[in-house]
């Protein structure tokens, strides 16, 4: 079945807003070159290039999580200078499906965690 026949969509899209995200008032990311991810019944998601991310302050974890959708994502959790970390606060999907393969090795982060501020608006979702 299709996504549309869910009603469910899933897009990436190359974008050029400028994206800085901290953790526990740190500066983890900043980008110019995000991949926004429309997705039916989310907000949209902003993932970063590793290149743009630092990725010193980050551990793999052993978590994997499932999208029908993206495929399998692998999580980092943020352990800054060592005095406190955030569990599983980065994901990433390494190997997407083809329908959003512009997220491949792309990071995004929980806004539960991480402050993501954007300059300017994302554009609307394209229509598929």
């Amino acid at each position: 079945m299709s996504e549309r026949e869910h009603g469910h969509r899933v897009t990436a899209v190359p974008g050029s807003q400028h994206v800085r995200v901290e953790i526990d008032g740190r500066m983890v990311a900043d980008s110019r070159r995000p991949v926004l991810v429309y997705e039916t019944g989310h907000k949209v998601r902003y993932y970063l290039p590793p290149e743009d991310v630092d990725l010193t302050l980050f551990e793999s974890t052993d978590t994997r999580t499932t999208c029908p959708f993206k495929g399998v994502a692998s999580y980092w959790s943020y352990v800054g200078d060592g005095s406190g970390t955030h569990a599983d606060v980065v994901w990433s999907y390494q190997d997407p499906l083809p329908s959003v393969e512009a997220i491949k090795g792309h990071l995004s982060f929980y806004d539960t965690v991480a402050s993501v501020a954007v300059d300017g608006e994302p554009p609307a979702a394209p229509e598929v």
